[in-house]
Parts: C-alpha cells; sequence; structure tokens
C-alpha cells in the first residue's frame, strides 16, 4: 500500500536560518562533464536525491567509477568519448528528464544501440525536441510513434558541427547539442532562446572553447569541439527551485523570519523572486559571491500580510518554469486578480502541471480560468479552510507534492497527499526542513 502524509492544519511562527540542498541542475551537469574529464573530479555539496541516484547508476554502467562520500562525489574521468560501450546497456533515468535528455548528447558516438528508459512520468514526455537536433548531429534512434521512452541511440564514429536553432527556451534541448559539440571537430552554433545558461557557465569555468553573445530575447552560443579538459573541483550551492517553497511559505504565515543560506541566484533562476517582490514581498538578496562560475547569496524573507495580484511578464516564464505552481498558490492568496499566459511548456513537465495546478487552487475553494496555455487566478487573502482535502493523481510529481504541503500548512484544513515519497526525487531533506520549522504531520 502507498504511504500518505496526514496534515491537520497547526498554526506556526518561526525565525530560522536553514541550508537548502544542493541545486539539481548543477548536479546533473557536474556528473556528465565529470565523466568526460581527464582524472579525479570532486562535486561537493551534490544532491543525494532519487534523480542524482539513477544519473550515478547510468554513468557507472557505462564504464565511470564513481564514488560517494557523504555529500562529496568523486568521479573518475576518462576523458572526451571515454565510456566503455558495449552491447546491450540499458539505462534507467527514473523521473530525471534533465538527465536523460542531456545523457543522450554524450552517447552521439556510441558504437552500439543504447537504450534509455525511465518511469511512469517521465516516459510520457516527449523526446522529439532532442532526436531531432541529435540526428543531425549523426545520431540514429530507434523510438515510438510519441518519439517517448523507451528509446534506443546508436552515434556515429563523426559527429557533425551544426548549426542549431533552439525556439521554446529549452536549457535541455540547448545543453543537449553542446554536450554532443564536445565530441565536433569544428564550430557547433547555436541559437536559442534564453533559458537557464548553467551549461554555458560549467564550459567557461572548464575552459572549453565557447563564446555568448545575448541580447533581450536570445542568445548565440558558439561551442569548438574536441577540446580536452582537465578534471575540476566544484561546490554546489543550494537549490533556488527548492529554496522557494519556504519562501512562499514564510510569506503566507504570520510571524516567520528565514535565511536560506548560499543560495544559486542565476539571473535564469530567479525570475520567482522578481515576481513575489511585484506581488509586494520584500525578498532580500545578501552576502552575493561568485563560486566555480556561478552566483549565489543568502536570501532574507519575512511575513507578508497582504500581497497583490500580477500580470505575469511571458519573458520571464523560463526564469521561473520550475516555480510557478508554487506562485499560483502565492497568487491564490494575494489580493486581486493574476495572470499567466504562454505557458505551455509547463504541461511538457513530470505532469500536466497547468491543468493540476489548476485543479489544486479549485480544490481549496481558489476560483480560476485556465485555456491550454494561460491561467486567470481570482485570489482570496481571507481564505481559511475548514474541510478535508484529499491529493492524488498527480503523477507523482514531487512539485505538485510539495506545492500541497506548503498549501496545508497556509490554507488550513485536514490534508491526506499520497506518494508521499515523490519529493525524494529532487529534494530529499524537505520534511526533515519542516519539521525544523516546528511543523507537524503524520505517515501512514
Amino acid at each position: 500500500m502507498r504511504k500518505k502524509l496526514l496534515i491537520n492544519y497547526n498554526n506556526n511562527s518561526f525565525k530560522k536560518t536553514i541550508l537548502i540542498d544542493g541545486d539539481k541542475s548543477i548536479s546533473i551537469r557536474a556528473l556528465l562533464l565529470g565523466s568526460q574529464a581527464h582524472g579525479k573530479t570532486l562535486i561537493e555539496n551534490i544532491l543525494l536525491s532519487e534523480d542524482i541516484i539513477n544519473s550515478i547508476n547510468c554513468l557507472k554502467k557505462l564504464g565511470i567509477k564513481i564514488s560517494l562520500n557523504k555529500k562529496n562525489c568523486y568521479i573518475f574521468g576518462r576523458g572526451l568519448n571515454g565510456f566503455k560501450y558495449r552491447k546491450d546497456i540499458t539505462l534507467d533515468a527514473g523521473n530525471s528528464g534533465t538527465f536523460a535528455r542531456l545523457i543522450l548528447g554524450l552517447l552521439v558516438k556510441s558504437p552500439y544501440y543504447i537504450k534509455l528508459v525511465g518511469d511512469k512520468s517521465l516516459s510520457q514526455r516527449d523526446f522529439e525536441r532532442v532526436i531531432l537536433p541529435l540526428q543531425n548531429v549523426g545520431a540514429n534512434f530507434k523510438v515510438n510513434d510519441k518519439k517517448t521512452l523507451p528509446l534506443q541511440i546508436i552515434g556515429s564514429e563523426f559527429v557533425n558541427p551544426i548549426l542549431y536553432i533552439e525556439n521554446k527556451g529549452s536549457a535541455q534541448c540547448k545543453s543537449t547539442v553542446m554536450l554532443a559539440a564536445l565530441h565536433s571537430p569544428g564550430q557547433t552554433i547555436i541559437k536559442a532562446k534564453k533559458s537557464r545558461d548553467h551549461t554555458e557557465n560549467f564550459f567557461k569555468y572548464l575552459g572549453i572553447p565557447i563564446t555568448v553573445k545575448k541580447d533581450k530575447y536570445n542568445d548565440e552560443i558558439k561551442v569548438r569541439g574536441q577540446k580536452m579538459f582537465k578534471s575540476f573541483r566544484y561546490k554546489v550551492p543550494s537549490d533556488p527551485s527548492s529554496s522557494a517553497f519556504f519562501i512562499v511559505l514564510t510569506l503566507l504565515s504570520k510571524n516567520c523570519e528565514l535565511k536560506i543560506k548560499n543560495v544559486n541566484i542565476n539571473e535564469s533562476r530567479i525570475g520567482y523572486i522578481k515576481i513575489l517582490n511585484k506581488m509586494g514581498a520584500k525578498i532580500k538578496i545578501t552576502n552575493v559571491k561568485i563560486k566555480c562560475g556561478e552566483k549565489q547569496a543568502d536570501i532574507f524573507v519575512k511575513s507578508q500580510s497582504t500581497l497583490k495580484g500580477i500580470k505575469c511578464p511571458p519573458s520571464l516564464n523560463s526564469n521561473l518554469i520550475d516555480e510557478f505552481l508554487i506562485i499560483f498558490l502565492a497568487a491564490a492568496k494575494a489580493e486581486g486578480v493574476s495572470t499567466f499566459s504562454k505557458l505551455g511548456e509547463l504541461n511538457k513537465k513530470e505532469s500536466p502541471r497547468l491543468k493540476l495546478g489548476s485543479k489544486l487552487l479549485n480544490q481549496l475553494g481558489i476560483k480560476t480560468k485556465l485555456t491550454n496555455n494561460s491561467l486567470k487566478i481570482f485570489g482570496n487573502p481571507q481564505i481559511e479552510l475548514k474541510k478535508k482535502i484529499n491529493i492524488k493523481n498527480y503523477f507523482k510529481d514531487h512539485r505538485i507534492f510539495m506545492t500541497s504541503v506548503i498549501a496545508a500548512y497556509t490554507f488550513g484544513g485536514k490534508w491526506e497527499i499520497d506518494d508521499f515519497n515523490s519529493y525524494r526525487s529532487s529534494f530529499p531533506s524537505f520534511l526533515n526542513i519542516i519539521k525544523k520549522l516546528g511543523y507537524k504531520f503524520k505517515i501512514y
């Protein structure tokens, strides 16, 4: 029988300083690039979630020696194209779309077909978006009509440098082509709609030949391949997406103050802070520093008696794609109407998040107006639930689970949330931090 989380609303106030788990996006990129470096790489503060453990196990199947000592990860890289290929390899990415899409970029020289699989949720997500550019690079695929997992990839002896136009604002699509470009002679050019730039920053940090030209909406990225790079040492900052849940918990609670230390504040990851501040929050960023090519800082937030509705600029969508659910929750307790548009990509995450986010708010008694790519939320600052709320059939989406937990502690009511272990895919210390802040729950 699947375990459930039971929460009876308990009023609570806190004044705490916390540390959030390591950034998931960066942890996965560190593993992949460490596998291509020459020598022993050390990744400190790596996220030890299910997604990362699955990623490590896949790399081990490809002949990369990896060891863990608490939150330190040692990768014994074999250089570019250093994987040990053999017939009948199956890689299980679990729930991680980032690893599943990015690893394909490093398999473009495999002499044998390699099978890539994932869990039920990942197996419903679109892979055509990375298959098409990698076919131009030289890879071949065996795939079903829906272009979803499972699939098989076989590489080519010659990897083509290509011109790739990325117009979805997907860091995963951009990054898999960049990783493939490492194996290509000549120069790969990517013209990409703005999205997370962790891969670009990592390339610069490692001395991989890369140039980036930016304008307001797009980036032009040029990567020159076949440049060997040495092992490295990298300390992963705390995950801003995970931090967002506790920032909103603090904002929507009474008499609370919270400091979160050493958070990644990459400009492509803090769109949600900009939105919350526009809604009336007073979130402060202090102690800013750059480490390993990424900006990090401490974040301070305190309770806000009133938030106001917002018309979210679509230009910020790619900068808060993983935080929309918790932003929706803040909008539900804000004064006035909030509108969010051009959100089609949100339904291509671990679940149809736009649809399920609207459904969650409706369960809370919040009126919404939903279309295929937009959501209007009619906020109600006075709402205080007395009823029972049951959250189920949400594709085990970790962000829906965590948003539901924050809703339980800020909206009231008696909550029963199925598949509580879903949070372990991205944020294994989530419930421990909830306890540290003084909140209670039961598992049964």
